[in-house]
């Protein structure tokens, strides 16, 4: 048996070396579940205080339960590090780091081709490989496999290469990691298997096998086009309809009821996560070197990108309408900096941006997060890093002219909020239960 034949052999008894690559909201779960399967785990972060963190037995991601991270820091099958040189005993390498987009909308590999040159130096026979962020269909044959082969080794011959988007949903407590069947593409059947093997170990739900790696790059994108374009939908149809005096919220819920034919997409004040805002223009950037247009993803681009102008337009225009003042001057807070309900994660989060256009409109903000106690440094929103949660008692202590709802969070005591705020400009139908100062609220 060679060695490569070896690694399936290897995997089905436990004895194959695992090492995650990147300890963020894919790589951290992938690398508990591979360790709860009783593979032997080596976690890699550039981040030092991931892995202080998780050496102390701490999660550093709310949803993810605290006594499993204590449990992995335990356990002499797992060890953390941000040393290069310790990956090389790993059998199976799993690439779990960011792909954002530059400041022209351009996908960022850096990220990528860094890990891959730092794979490539401790790389040796017998391995497996496999990438998991998201990319353009491609990246795995024409960009990781050059790299990684840049040693000698050959792709196929030597290691094993493979690609499985992950398939993520921060916060989700129905659809996690096992229950949700992995994506597995390569471009050697041996490759394939030893993928489909590895990922079956500790997946309940199993795996879809496709012909190759582009094929796998494929699906993860048109998942996430999917919600783009179905978002941007509901999205113009808010503004159609909140013309025409209708509720989108009503008109959504009644249409859910149909069995067949509908699925519910709801709207908000813009896309967040790593995803959805980002993921489209992946394939979008790929299109144009074939010369084909890809009009459907731009359009749905622009319709979400529009969505915070839209929300502070609207806020202008009630407080312009019932206080008869401007924003210029006005104290705003902003409820929910996440990208999402729930989760301490906010990356592209749309209250960045409503928080920076509110600023250069004069407004003064400030915002509540029971999840985000600060901001974080981000590319696009640099100058907002660093700012603080203001403390519940804060949120209710009148000083507020207006509430701008952007992430329902389950905590929030949405009747105290109304009562406390003169207005609030609800852009996730999280008060939808509130029976009290019905008219203080706006639906946008």
């Amino acid at each position: 048996m060679s060695a490569l034949e070896d690694i399936k052999a290897r995997i089905a008894a436990r004895e194959a070396h695992v090492a995650v690559i990147g300890l963020g909201y894919v790589g951290l779960p992938l690398a508990l579940a591979a360790h709860k399967s009783g593979f032997r785990v080596t976690g890699f972060d550039t981040d030092p205080a991931k892995i202080t963190t998780l050496a102390a037995g701490t999660s550093y991601i709310n949803y993810i339960d605290a006594a499993e991270v204590s449990e992995l820091a335990a356990s002499t099958r797992f060890h953390g590090t941000s040393t290069v040189s310790e990956l090389g005993a790993s059998d199976i390498i799993v690439i779990c780091v960011p792909t954002p987009l530059d400041r022209h909308r351009e996908p960022d590999m850096r990220h990528v081709v860094d890990t891959c040159h730092s794979v490539a130096s401790i790389l040796s026979p017998g391995r497996l490989v496999i990438l998991e962020s998201t990319t353009w269909p491609g990246t795995t044959d024409e960009l990781v496999r050059p790299i990684l082969e840049g040693n000698g080794l050959v792709s196929g011959v030597d290691f094993l290469l493979a690609y499985s988007p992950e398939r993520d949903d921060p916060g989700n407590t129905t659809h996690r990691l096992g229950t949700v069947p992995k994506i597995v593409g390569a471009d050697q059947g041996l490759a394939r298997a030893a993928a489909a093997a590895f990922y079956e170990s500790f997946i309940p739900a199993g795996t879809v096998v496709v012909p190759d790696t582009k094929t796998a790059e494929a699906v993860k994108l048109t998942e996430n086009i999917f919600r783009s374009v179905n978002i941007a939908l509901v999205n113009e149809l808010k503004v159609i309809f909140d013309a025409m005096g209708i509720s989108i919220w009503d008109v959504i819920e009644a249409a859910s009821t149909k069995p067949f034919g509908y699925m519910p997409f709801w709207p908000g004040p813009g896309l967040g996560g790593h995803c959805i805002p980002i993921d489209p223009f992946y394939l979008a950037w790929k299109a144009r070197e074939f010369g084909v247009p890809t009009r459907f993803i731009e359009l749905a681009g622009e319709i979400n990108t529009s969505m915070p102008h839209h929300i502070v337009s609207r806020l202008a225009g009630e407080i312009d309408h019932r206080f008869r003042r401007g924003l210029n001057g006005a104290a705003i807070l902003i409820v929910g900096m996440a990208y999402k309900k729930n989760v301490d994660d906010s990356r592209e989060s749309p209250g960045l941006t409503l928080m920076a256009l509110l600023e250069s409109r004069g407004a003064a903000v400030s915002f509540f997060d029971p999840f985000i106690g600060t901001i974080p440094s981000t590319r696009a929103h640099a100058g907002l890093a660093g700012r603080r949660s203001l403390s519940w008692t804060d949120v209710t202590d009148g000083v507020h002219d207006a509430a701008l709802i952007v992430t329902d969070h389950d905590c929030v005591d949405y009747d105290a909020l109304v009562a406390a705020v003169p207005l609030v400009v609800d852009t996730r139908n999280a008060t939808r239960a509130v029976r009290h100062h019905r008219e203080r609220i706006v639906l946008a």
